[in-house]
């Protein structure tokens, strides 16, 4: 890919290219995508959640028409045998190569809501209008890019954007039927919250089923820590109605994972960093907070009437929620 996204040629057909997260709600999947769209329900819920906008699916939608290009991603699409991985990493290389030149209005668009909103350092998320749902999730196969500043964000908007057209994700949608250029993909940006502590919160007991239960997972420093299953996170299961901890699992955490500047997309710079004793031998959360972030929890839950998978960080002594979504698994 290119060091920075080509700014070019202006739209054929205006429009909305952001909109900010109260604008959206869970209705609004078609404009914001799943991520996008829970995430403004969230806010105007009045839930804790960082402050950001929608780079929107009809921004995406006019990328492709001012490209011109969508014959010719459909024709390499169609050439694919979706089980065969080398055509797919093939079709994938060619088509994200192809996925360059952003129009002007949409580049200006983005920048001058960062600004507005600050210019801090923001997290950017893809957020497909397909993902996130009932009867398909495409969790996990669009490109995240994290602590992006202001010379690298258009390039972080249109890498979100190619990556729709990643291996995994082109398979997946042969998999299940879907068209491909019928999947449209808008872009959450958001301000980073550096957390001290972070994790997830299920409104029902993953492994049990027990809907009477909040399980807490909790680490020190950043989240992937306990993704990428190199630290164990405490665990807490809460009960759900009066918020009273049944049970308390605590997990010695020798090193935690903290986040520097990014030089661009993909290229983040996090850092293991030693956990000095007893905290790392202590509880990763006090018996209030546990308490705090399982009401939070069971206000989501609440709100949306239906299990939830939340991802939640704590910085400065306030958690946040980064993203919710239902439960489609136990």
């Amino acid at each position: 890919f290119p060091l920075h996204a080509r700014i070019t040629h202006p739209l054929q057909t205006p429009v909305k290219p952001v909109v900010w997260f109260d604008e959206v709600g869970k209705a609004d999947v078609d404009v914001a995508g799943g991520k996008g769209a829970n995430l403004g329900e969230l806010v105007r819920a009045g839930l804790p959640v960082p402050p950001g906008f929608i780079v929107t699916s009809a921004a995406y939608r006019a990328f492709l028409d001012a490209s011109g290009l969508e014959p010719e991603i459909r024709a390499l699409l169609d050439a694919v045998d979706g089980q065969n991985p080398q055509q797919l990493n093939v079709a994938s290389v060619e088509i994200r190569q192809l996925l360059t030149a952003v129009p002007t209005e949409i580049a200006a668009a983005v920048l001058g809501a960062y600004v507005h909103m600050g210019g801090a350092p923001v997290a950017v998320r893809s957020s497909a209008t397909a993902e996130d749902l009932a009867e398909a999730s495409f969790a996990g196969q669009q490109s995240t890019f994290l602590n992006v500043t202001a010379d690298r964000l258009v390039d972080a908007v249109r890498d979100c954007w190619a990556s729709l057209f990643e291996p995994q994700a082109i398979a997946y949608r042969h998999r299940r039927g879907i068209e491909h250029l019928e999947v449209n993909i808008a872009v959450v940006v958001q301000k980073m919250v550096q957390s001290h502590r972070s994790g997830v919160a299920f409104t029902v007991h993953p492994v049990t089923g027990d809907r009477g239960s909040i399980v807490i997972e909790a680490v020190l420093g950043l989240g992937e820590a306990a993704v990428s299953g190199v630290v164990t996170p405490d665990l807490y299961v809460v009960n759900k109605a009066t918020l009273a901890i049944d049970e308390r699992h605590i997990s010695h955490q020798d090193r935690q994972l903290v986040r520097s500047e990014t030089s661009g997309p993909g290229e983040e710079t996090n850092a293991w960093i030693p956990v000095p004793l007893p905290q790392a031998t202590s509880q990763k959360l006090s018996d209030a907070e546990i308490a705090e972030l399982g009401g939070i929890a069971r206000r989501i839950e609440e709100h949306y009437g239906a299990p939830q998978d939340i991802e939640w960080a704590e910085e400065g002594g306030e958690f946040f929620i980064v993203q919710a979504r239902p439960v489609t698994t136990v």
